[in-house]
């Protein structure tokens, strides 16, 4: 077991090894190291606690994600869905709890495994779609990979060129779901990914996630609706915030999702 990350209240994040930069060669493929550990991955958290205005967002929250896995995290606006994600992604410190990973790259923490896709975009509107994409793409690990291809696989070739300040709420959307696939990263962050999404652009979302599940990735993906992930060789599981009273949230875990 290597532990990547653990964060502990009193004390902040640790690591067992230094944390180093994602290589070139990250960017196309997941490193053959991870490959051969992937199997093993799993992201574990116990009794997280997020703490935000004065007050404590959720308490006692527990999960373990394997790999081929995705959870599922429910619950009401403000339960903290997206305050969880941004936990895991190293964005924000839990006020109590610890969040490990089993398995992977041993000398890169967790949030350097993992997209994280949010609310926000990160479009910026005087670059074009491609550009856009290469930006991304040099910054999170190399500047060398096949672009037009990730933009293909979400419906963008054809436009590649267009300023971004010209894409619809949805092309935006669909420009952020790109970074998922032109630079691997085995742990998907997503935080309501469907949103502004037409039915057709939802539908290749679904099927870019079977594909990650397939390869042996991790998914953790706050929603109000079913992810829509049955009937493949992989489990969805459900974390479930809402409060139902001034106490810790209740965690629903461990219910399959039942293949269509």
């Amino acid at each position: 077991q290597q532990e990547m990350v653990r964060y502990d209240a009193a004390h902040g994040p640790t690591a067992t090894k230094p944390a180093g930069k994602i290589k070139q060669s990250q960017a196309l493929a997941l490193p053959s190291g991870l490959l051969l550990e992937i199997a093993k991955m799993r992201l574990n958290a116990a009794e997280l606690t997020c703490h935000r205005g004065g007050r404590d967002v959720f308490s006692g929250v527990r999960f373990s994600v394997g790999a081929g896995q995705a959870l599922a995290i429910s619950g009401r606006n403000g339960a903290g869905k997206s305050s969880l994600l941004r936990i895991v992604a190293g964005l924000i410190r839990p006020a109590a709890g610890r969040l490990w990973l089993e398995a992977g790259e041993p000398e890169l923490s967790i949030a350097e495994q993992a997209h994280y896709l949010g609310h926000q975009d990160a479009v910026k509107p005087s670059l074009s779609v491609r550009e856009n994409l290469e930006f991304w793409a040099a910054f999170l690990g190399d500047a060398g990979i096949k672009v037009q291809l990730a933009l293909d696989s979400v419906g963008l070739g054809p436009i590649a060129g267009l300023p971004a300040a010209f894409l619809s709420a949805g092309q935006r959307r669909r420009l952020s779901i790109a970074r998922l696939i032109a630079v691997k990263r085995p742990i998907w962050l997503l935080d309501e990914p469907t949103s502004t999404l037409d039915v057709a652009a939802q539908q290749r979302l679904v099927e870019l996630m079977r594909s990650h599940l397939a390869e042996g990735g991790l998914i953790l993906a706050a929603t109000h609706s079913t992810l829509g992930l049955g009937g493949g060789q992989y489990s969805v599981h459900e974390l479930s915030l809402d409060r139902t009273n001034p106490l810790p949230f209740d965690f629903r875990a461990q219910r399959q999702e039942q293949r269509t």
